[in-house]
């Protein structure tokens, strides 16, 4: 079938599409029914199924002959660590360190954070948890610990798992003390903590509240899979929310069956046994679903990747990757690509690898700006798919189906709506917008399988967050428009669209033009205040290494540029040199902070920044532009 039959189907038969990938997932008790419309506008789905998530993703492929195929590849450029886990080995891990969740009295629907580097073991601790029906919540490693303690209070875990450290591609960094400082400001105390002592910094244990890994495990009886019922929460995982307190997206468990299932073969285009690499962290929703869930659920191999794109030990770090592990698929962010690009901006690295394994390349996290995409297209010589989803969808939202149907490409587009998703380009009065104008992108309920059907311990601000704007649908957040084929162009975060006297224009729009100038590795574009115009587009632009132009005559060309293609309206004459940009641990540009420095007003620390000191840097990069205080 052609992807226009299978979209079809689903739009004809919403129930009976579900139901019919459904019977992909092992069930203790199949559900009866597809979706349970009871308390709409807020939809589950499969409610009325048994199931378990661990055996779904370990346990059936060693009963089905796939024991000694491997399940996770560790690679640790940091380390110089290479190990092949297979599905029996992981199997024993994941049970023995259920017995030991379970002998200390964490079971059904108690929560576990999870505070953990890149390493294999962060993945035991996953399916441990959903081993037994405990509902997981992973914390990026080295998080701050007064935003650890926030999710603690929140989560109101029974115990944490984590590690002694992390590793950096300079550093080492210390998690015990972190934990320790966590725990101590929260109000919340959990039962105890289960510690994995890593060989580059061991820790001091609280005897009899800190657990060694290992120590822990001696002796106990592997615990067998913990049937749930299918909307029982997987996990919860912490999302920024726009007042500074994080959400917790509630993951429920059948639906994130069903729906990752189907994405793996029909999305990713790879089969059980193919070697899918994901290059995140655990910490994000990618981490989740296509580092541990995904691949594991639907048979394949995952790669855990303990490194960065540049600098472990150089920018061809995942050529070398791809080419050792025979990589059939690969998804990381648009970010890392920048990084490479802006290191190695010939692509000559490449040449010393054989990379022909790889069949694609996805990008999703953040906008794949058209440069980043001709150029890695031009690198790799294989396709190159954007795609968008959420934390709160935990699947893809838009995108190249290529296991159904390769769509052709349109640089600048994710291309088109999954199955599941019924997209809509809405006015703020809710109206539709037609074809090619930009306006909220909304999603028409109920949503699918494995998406959010709430937030944790927050119902009125799941309605109000995602629900109220606009009444029978969800509101994503971004801003984008449709064209006349139906493919999907997603131009900014809503609160990117700014309104230049009375104008409203895409921030997106002027960052693609910006990153076509071929000395322009890395771009961002916001809307600072002004007196006049009410709004102002303001350009920051990072430079290729080995550039032979100045800094001036780069911006000139950049405001000439804009200028030429958006014309005066757009009133673009702010740009300022940088040499790095603010972003999150993921690779996400924090704008709203940006603005925040430029219009000199109070703002929160993001809690998922990668490094505080680069805010003293834009903003003595503003003042000679007269802004930032």
């Amino acid at each position: 079938m052609r992807y226009a039959d299978i979209y079809q189907s689903w739009q004809d038969d919403p129930e009976g599409f579900w139901m019919k990938q459904a019977q992909a997932i092992d069930w203790v008790t199949p559900p009866t029914r597809a979706l349970n419309d009871s308390r709409a506008p807020l939809y589950e789905w499969f409610t009325d199924a048994q199931v378990n998530t661990c055996y779904n993703a370990v346990d059936r492929h060693v009963e089905n002959g796939r024991a000694d195929h491997t399940a996770i590849i560790y690679d640790s450029p940091i380390t110089g660590t290479v190990a092949h886990i297979t599905y029996a080995e992981l199997l024993n891990r994941v049970a023995s360190l259920a017995g030991a969740l379970r002998d200390k009295g964490v079971g059904l629907g108690d929560r576990v954070i999870i505070y953990m580097p890149m390493v294999p073991d962060a993945l035991t601790a996953m399916l441990a948890c959903t081993r037994i029906g405990a509902i997981h919540s992973v914390v990026f490693g080295g998080f701050a610990a007064h935003e650890l303690a926030v999710r603690i209070d929140d989560a109101t875990p029974k115990a944490i798992i984590a590690a002694s450290c992390g590793l950096e591609p300079n550093r080492v960094v210390a998690y015990k003390p972190l934990l320790d400082g966590a725990i101590a400001q929260a109000k919340h105390k959990p039962d105890f903590t289960i510690i994995l002592q890593r060989d580059q910094l061991p820790c001091d244990l609280t005897p009899g509240y800190d657990f060694d890994w290992h120590a822990v495990q001696d002796g106990v009886t592997p615990a067998d899979c913990v049937p749930v019922s299918g909307d029982h929460p997987a996990y919860i995982l912490y999302t920024s929310g726009t007042t500074g307190a994080p959400k917790g997206v509630v993951r429920p468990t059948a639906g994130h069956l069903v729906a990752l299932h189907w994405t793996m073969k029909n999305f990713y285009n790879v089969d059980p046994g193919d070697v899918f690499w994901a290059a995140s962290d655990v910490g994000w929703v990618v981490g989740h679903s296509y580092i541990c869930y995904a691949p594991l659920i639907h048979g394949n191999t995952t790669v855990v990747f303990e490194g960065k794109p540049v600098g472990t030990p150089d920018a061809g770090t995942f050529w070398r990757v791809i080419q050792d592990h025979k990589v059939r698929s690969f998804f990381t962010a648009p970010t890392a690509f920048r990084a490479i690009k802006r290191e190695d901006p010939e692509g000559l690295l490449i040449k010393d690898y054989d990379i022909s394994s790889l069949r694609a390349l996805y990008l999703a996290g953040e906008r794949a700006d058209p440069d980043t995409i001709i150029w890695a297209q031009n690198v790799m010589q294989v396709p190159v798919y954007d795609h968008w989803w959420q934390t709160e969808s935990g699947f893809p939202m838009v995108g190249n189906p290529a296991g159904i149907e390769a769509l052709p490409v349109k640089i600048g587009s994710p291309t088109v709506a999954m199955p599941g998703y019924d997209i809509r380009i809405l006015a703020d009065d809710g109206s539709e917008m037609p074809a090619g104008e930009l306006g909220s992108i909304a999603i028409k309920l109920p949503l699918p399988p494995g998406t959010l059907p709430t937030l944790w311990q927050a119902e009125d601000r799941f309605v109000k967050s995602y629900l109220t704007t606009f009444p029978g649908y969800y509101e994503t957040g971004d801003a984008g428009l449709l064209d006349a084929e139906g493919y999907l162009y997603v131009m900014a975060r809503t609160d990117d669209v700014i309104n230049v006297a009375g104008h409203r224009l895409s921030t997106g729009a002027m960052e693609e033009i910006l990153a076509n100038h071929p000395d322009v590795a890395e771009c961002a574009v916001i809307g600072v205040s002004d007196a006049l115009k009410g709004q102002l587009p303001m350009g920051f632009v990072c430079t290729n290494s080995g550039t032979s132009r100045s800094d001036d005559e780069i911006v000139a060309d950049c405001i000439r540029m804009v200028r030429e293609s958006i014309g005066p309206v757009a009133a673009f004459k702010l740009v300022a040199v940088v040499n790095r940009l603010p972003k999150t641990r993921s690779g996400k540009i924090l704008r709203r902070t940006m603005v925040s420095i430029a219009d000199n007003t109070d703002f929160k620390m993001p809690a998922t920044i990668d490094d505080p000191a680069i805010l003293d840097e834009i903003r003595d990069s503003l003042r000679p532009l007269g802004y930032g205080g």
